[in-house]
């Protein structure tokens, strides 16, 4: 019989294969002149040599998933997700795909972030296809994580499951929450004038310098104070901020564009009117708040089927019970917890994500798969099916 998918020697090739094919998002680096198409492809194959039934679905155009199923309509269903996709290379000090090992570490871009996720779901899928399963597994390996999430939106639209697993690094421990974010833009308008007529020029970025003051105080002062369970305070920041033509001219205009972390029960609704209520308070009642992007949290009861089957199947791979954390960051966990798919991150260990130097260790690329399969087999022999239900048949 051949290597179990989710030894070491197998899935540090799996791996290795995979940095080695660029995927760099091509809305964040167009000038890579990479996307997901070549990746996806060779996951269909890799997966279809191994008995998984796997094929492509565009997300959008030259924009690809890869999905994969196995198993039965016996049990539940449950989705394994991993986004293909990578940040540039642009500033890295290592070769980016040009994957070399050291001391247990497997090195390149993506490798963290989140190729080793890819490779221990992939592998998972693959040794559940061997001996069967009471139930189905779902494989959701999705473009575009890094920019707008079109793979994961495209495959909550046109599929279905009890629940899912994302395997976004998590240095083995079990995440049950993660925090959202608004982007939001402020304006504020003065009056163009000669740099020499302060009687009658009015500077836009004077007025945008008092209300950055005051939602620098609004975040320290209040919404520090504001905290969710794993997860701790809500924040705000600045990010940038552009205004005027010339040194002698009295600007205006000038905009702002802001970050706004977000806690459950929180929404762009109820931030855009905090931030609004701000400029209010600094003595500019006239500024313009606009929404540019909204992405929610994401909370899963600690008590749900598929939490506790994850943390049975760590505790019996690992030898304790992981670690169970909220995270700051944002990942697509939360569109399907929108879609009403009960969803846990547990991943990988390393470091040098969008970072010059990107590592994971393999050891815990092998233990996450080990994890994804003993799950797959607690949950999915549970009760009443859902089934995974597609767009297409198959």
């Amino acid at each position: 019989m051949s290597a179990s998918p989710v030894s070491r020697p197998v899935l540090a090739a799996l791996l290795s294969e995979l940095v080695r094919i660029p995927s760099v998002n091509p809305v964040l680096a167009p000038e890579e002149g990479s996307d997901e198409r070549a990746i996806a492809a060779f996951a269909r194959d890799w997966l279809v040599e191994r008995g998984v039934e796997a094929w492509i679905e565009e997300a959008a155009p030259a924009r690809a998933n890869c999905i994969a199923r196995t198993g039965s309509a016996r049990g539940r269903c449950l989705a394994f997700c991993a986004h293909l996709d990578t940040v540039a290379t642009a500033g890295m000090t290592i070769p980016p795909f040009a994957p070399y090992e050291d001391a247990g570490r497997l090195y390149g871009r993506g490798s963290y972030d989140m190729k080793g996720g890819v490779a221990a779901a992939m592998a998972a899928t693959a040794e559940l296809a061997r001996d069967g399963l009471e139930g189905s597994v779902l494989l959701a390996l999705v473009c575009d994580e890094e920019h707008a999430s079109l793979g994961a939106h495209h495959f909550v639209k046109n599929h279905r499951a009890d629940a899912a697993v994302l395997t976004e690094p998590s240095e083995r421990r079990l995440v049950l929450a993660h925090k959202g974010f608004v982007w939001a833009e402020i304006r504020t308008a003065g009056r163009a004038a000669h740099g020499s007529r302060f009687d009658i020029g009015d500077s836009a970025i004077a007025r945008m310098g008092r209300i950055v003051a005051a939602l620098d105080e609004f975040d320290r002062r209040v919404l520090r104070a504001r905290t969710a369970p794993l997860l701790g305070p809500a924040s705000l920041h600045c990010g940038q901020i552009e205004g005027g033509t010339g040194l002698s001219t009295y600007a205006e205009s000038c905009r702002a564009k802001l970050e706004r972390r977000t806690l459950p029960g929180e929404d762009a609704v109820s931030v855009l009117d905090e931030l609004r209520e701000v400029a209010r308070g600094a003595g500019e009642p006239g500024t313009e708040v606009s929404l540019l992007l909204e992405r929610a949290p994401l909370t899963t009861p600690a008590d749900a089927p598929i939490a506790t089957a994850v943390r049975s199947a760590a505790t019996a791979v690992l030898g304790s019970a992981p670690a169970e954390i909220g995270v700051a960051y944002w990942m697509d966990a939360a569109i399907f917890g929108a879609a009403g798919i009960p969803t846990v991150d547990f991943g990988p260990s390393g470091a040098g994500a969008h970072e010059a130097v990107e590592w994971v260790e393999l050891d815990s690329v092998v233990d996450c798969a080990r994890v994804l399969v003993e799950t797959a087999r607690g949950f999915c022999g549970g009760q009443t099916p859902t089934r995974c239900r597609s767009a297409t048949t198959r």
